[in-house]
């Protein structure tokens, strides 16, 4: 098998099997152990690790069933990933499948919680100017706002408050641009909010938005 690559790989393997190689003849086999089985710890890894970070989202969302859930199956592929490992002392090949799919897996898992959008968050506007097109452009859009007056470090500010939904947070941002440019906002994550603080929030038109505010309900 020295000097084969790529899809000779492939066609040794299958040429192995079609010839009637035992499973347990293949999984010592060089190919298993340097190629295949490095393989599925990546993929695993990968997986095991962006469900921490759904996990962690749920938790701080306090969705404290789909958290559980998540954790019962990121444990249970990591035990499985680990028990190879520990089978697999003299290959070098799983120890870096293994990091590789652990920092594969953050990248996944950002790029996940960024699709996902779960949650709210305070959108928080100081600005110099009058803006009273912002506010009532944000109220037209169905944002709740609350406007009050402060003492910037450099004369009288306007300060705009908001809670929006994640998934809303480049819209209301494309809206301070226009109105505001030059003003200065702040995004933070809200752990829970009444629902009366924005009545004229917009209802979740997509399935996960339904599904993610009947499991608040219900963590209640």
């Amino acid at each position: 098998m020295t000097g084969l690559h790529g899809g000779g790989l492939v066609f040794v393997a299958g040429r192995v099997l079609e010839e009637g190689m035992d499973m347990p003849v293949f999984f010592d086999s060089p190919i298993y152990t340097y190629l295949v089985l490095p393989l599925l710890i990546f993929s695993a890894r990968i997986m095991d690790v962006s469900l921490d970070t759904i996990r962690i989202i749920f938790i701080n969302r306090n969705l404290r069933y789909l958290a559980t859930a998540v954790g019962f199956f990121e444990v249970l592929i990591w035990l499985m990933v680990i028990r190879q490992i520990f089978q697999q002392l003299d290959n070098p090949v799983c120890f870096v499948a293994y990091a590789a799919g652990f920092a594969a897996g953050n990248f996944v898992g950002i790029i996940i919680e960024n699709r996902l959008s779960i949650g709210r968050v305070i959108i928080r506007i100081i600005t110099r100017q009058e803006a009273d097109d912002l506010v009532s452009y944000l109220r037209s859009e169905g944002y709740g706002i609350t406007v009050i007056d402060a003492e910037g470090a450099t004369g009288p500010v306007e300060v705009i408050f908001t809670i929006v939904e994640r998934s809303d947070i480049g819209r209301v941002v494309e809206i301070i641009k226009r109105f505001n440019p030059q003003s200065f906002y702040s995004v933070e994550d809200v752990r829970f909010v009444s629902e009366a603080v924005t009545p004229y929030r917009r209802l979740p038109t997509r399935r996960w938005g339904r599904f993610t505010s009947r499991m608040r309900r219900d963590d209640r």
